[in-house]
């Protein structure tokens, strides 16, 4: 790890780094090649004094809050809770309806999160690793 002010930087190399050497960076042309030549700018960047720029794979607000929830839907859900429970306690038991909760629009977004979690759960949180290309 190589911290430049406030970012830290995955820095591979066969020697201990040493400062004022010449240094080239390697890139193989593989799947990763977009995000490893991203790293490698934001890392000549910061190294320049200049300001490295937002992480390649951030995800939004919205799409953090939406993954907790579906995590902890699941974890609910897997616990024994029922579909009303688990939306009382994301949505607020204000938001929950006595009357025609089985076509509530709330009921599906509970029963969509569950599964979400479930996807989660069984490998797809490694999709969160990798970046999600929109050009191909």
């Amino acid at each position: 790890m190589l911290r430049i002010g406030a970012v830290d930087h995955r820095v591979w190399s066969k020697e201990p780094p040493v400062l004022g050497a010449p240094y080239a960076a390697e890139l193989p042309f593989d799947s990763d090649f977009d995000a490893r030549a991203y790293a490698a700018r934001r890392l000549w960047r910061a190294m320049n004094g200049r300001m490295p720029g937002p992480a390649f794979h951030t995800l939004s607000k919205q799409r953090r809050e939406r993954l907790s929830a579906a995590i902890r839907a699941f974890d609910a859900h897997s616990a024994g809770g029922s579909y009303r429970i688990i939306a009382e306690a994301l949505f607020g038991k204000n938001r929950i309806p006595d009357r025609a909760w089985k076509t509530h629009d709330l009921r599906n977004r509970t029963i969509r999160l569950v599964q979400g979690g479930l996807a989660l759960m069984r490998g797809g949180y490694r999709k969160l690793l990798r970046l999600e290309r929109r050009d191909e």
